[in-house]
């Protein structure tokens, strides 16, 4: 752990500017309209994102303090969710979290509602970092719920090579002994990277010389997953793995003698955040919910669970020593390319090269 601690701190990162949100900013405002007489007894909270997003005595601890019944549906895919609001035209949920890129498709089409932050008495809470992003420039519409850096992670017992970068994936020596997470354009995306190029470039003819470059990859990959990657880079079933944040502490917390690699050819940078959607039938739930979610010791609660970045700052002296190490991003961060929406037949091209290297590794 302390490897990893290490790590974080040297790394040196400017998040860009937009670089995976009024009142009290001291970190005691409480959730606004909330317990016996608040006005919300009663109330349903229809709550929609990824399994698993938060601590259950959270959820437990927002019903007790409100009178508010939370009903938690989830989704596999962003898209997934995205066509379900679009079939309700915004209606149904009350509260959603997704992924940077799918949040920016939101807002283009109107489904999430403009905050009225004199609602939300804990938004000063944010850390402004993770703010002013390509999806929300004016932070109208999404509050951040957790951020991410994928890494490489590898047991050096079993690799031959000083992995430094995503083209030492490449390398020989690690012939059916590398795992993979499942997000095609976070994959196809590193391959662009090894390449000095973008992950959102839309020329084409880019796209397929990385696509004929990830084909090559096939022979060093015996896993692609999405879910608990991290187990099998564990189990010593794997010598090496790209994971999410989150896998990277579950992987850290389970064998400390696992190095982690900040890729030399640039990192990946993803934020998580929630909206309202425009036609919620419980806004005032969600309202109330969202600045639950922004009380200090509460937001502490959600990171130390969900093992990504904090992206409340109030937040940050609540959370246990051991996990700042973790998910607490330093002071200067190294500077992470966010994945954006690109050009249709970009997408399509990316979606077909992924569905080629998956046949190839099977």
């Amino acid at each position: 752990m302390k490897k990893y601690a290490a790590l974080l701190l040297s790394l040196t990162v400017a998040l860009s500017a937009g670089l995976t949100g009024c009142g009290g900013g001291n970190g005691n405002g409480s959730a606004g309209q909330s317990g016996e007489g608040s006005g919300l007894e009663g109330m349903e909270l229809n709550l929609y994102t990824w399994d698993g997003m938060f601590p259950q005595e959270v959820l437990n601890g927002f019903e007790e303090q409100t009178g508010v019944k939370i009903n938690y549906s989830n989704f596999d895919y962003d898209e997934d969710m995205l066509a379900k609001l679009e079939e309700t035209k915004g209606g149904d949920y009350d509260f959603v979290i997704a992924d940077d890129y799918i949040l920016e498709l939101i807002n283009n089409e109107g489904l999430a509602q403009k905050l009225d932050t004199s609602r939300i008495s804990n938004w000063d809470n944010i850390n402004p970092v993770f703010q002013g992003q390509f999806y929300d420039p004016q932070d109208e519409f999404t509050v951040p719920y957790g951020a991410g850096i994928p890494l490489i992670v590898y047991d050096p017992a079993l690799v031959d090579i000083d992995i430094k970068g995503y083209s030492d994936l490449w390398d020989a020596s690690l012939e059916d002994n590398v795992a993979l997470i499942a997000n095609y354009r976070v994959i196809n995306g590193i391959t662009l990277k090894t390449m000095g190029e973008s992950f959102n470039t839309n020329d084409l003819d880019t796209i397929q010389a990385a696509g004929d470059k990830l084909l090559e990859l096939a022979s060093n990959v015996r896993v692609i997953n999405d879910s608990n990657t991290q187990d099998y880079l564990v189990s010593g079933e794997v010598a090496a793995a790209f994971l999410y944040t989150s896998q990277v502490f579950e992987a850290l917390k389970a064998r400390e003698d696992l190095e982690v690699v900040y890729p030399k050819e640039g990192l990946g940078f993803g934020i998580m955040a929630g909206f309202i959607p425009s036609d919620a039938p419980n806004a005032d739930a969600a309202y109330a919910f969202v600045n639950y979610l922004l009380e200090p010791e509460v937001s502490a609660k959600c990171f130390e669970y969900i093992g990504y970045y904090c992206t409340n700052k109030a937040a940050e002296e609540y959370i246990s020593d051991e996990m700042k190490e973790f998910i607490i991003l330093p002071e200067d961060a190294a500077e992470g390319e966010i994945i954006q929406n690109i050009s249709q037949e970009a997408e399509d091209l990316h979606s077909e090269i992924w569905n080629q290297f998956k046949n190839t590794c099977d």
